[in-house]
């Protein structure tokens, strides 16, 4: 009999995931069927142990709002996930935990799609887990950015058309404007836009964002967040199956 393999995702209020689906369907396709994948939707992290003790338990993917909260319940982390300061994926190995970050790997990958030269640095909305990895792949790769949030960096109310104006590079890295919550949009100056902007916002429901809409408008290039969940999902399949017998 084959061992069952549970993988899964964690976050909050997350009925509206991919992953679940993805993850179903790639099982599928290469015939895997002593694996599953379960949406552990919990109100608070503290639960997780709960979820820890699943027999049979090799991995989770990890999403908004417990990307930085999920460290101190973790045995260790990867080098990139230390420096970045957020996790989005844990495997399971002899029951330590140990946890990953591929979200940088699939912003990367996104970005470097649609670099263009005039691209010369950047504006980071928001400052959780999913910002965290973009602040790390814009120092990779030696692009300057300023970040705008109610936490840190410069204030969102404090960002004008001038300043976005100077950073031809957007990301949006915030939760709104997610299904369901679709009619919302964060205040931005928008006038600050023109044609050699690249607007990215990693939200992927809806495929386009209000923000999204409101950057086309203004000639932005506008990309959503599905190639980068896509990529990051890719990336936490193969650090769940390097440790495949």
């Amino acid at each position: 009999m084959k061992i069952q393999k549970k993988l899964g995702l964690i976050g909050k209020d997350i009925s509206y995931s991919f992953s679940k689906k993805y993850f179903e369907d790639k099982f599928k396709k290469l015939m895997k069927d002593n694996y599953s994948y379960s949406v552990f939707d919990i109100s608070e992290i503290a639960k997780i142990h709960d979820i820890f003790l699943l027999n049979d338990l090799k991995g989770l993917n990890v999403t908004i709002p417990y990307k930085e909260a999920i460290i101190p319940y973790l045995d260790r982390l990867s080098e990139e996930a230390r420096n970045i300061g957020a996790v989005n994926t844990i495997k399971i190995i002899n029951g330590e935990k140990i946890g990953y970050n591929t979200d940088a790997f699939g912003f990367e990958k996104c970005l470097k799609i649609f670099l263009q030269p005039h691209h010369q640095s950047a504006i980071i909305l928001g400052d959780g887990g999913a910002a965290k990895a973009v602040q790390y792949v814009f120092k990779q790769n030696n692009i300057p950015f300023l970040i705008a949030s109610r936490k840190t960096g410069l204030p969102l109310e404090e960002l004008t058309k001038e300043i976005v104006s100077q950073n031809k590079i957007i990301v949006q890295c915030t939760p709104v404007g997610t299904f369901p919550n679709i009619d919302q949009c964060i205040d931005f100056p928008f006038d600050g836009l023109c044609n050699q902007h690249l607007l990215i916002d990693l939200i992927y429901n809806p495929s386009m964002t209000k923000f999204l809409k409101a950057g086309q408008e203004k000639g932005a290039k506008t990309i959503n967040g599905l190639l980068m969940l896509e990529q990051q999902a890719e990336k936490a399949w193969e650090i769940w199956e390097n440790d495949e017998n």
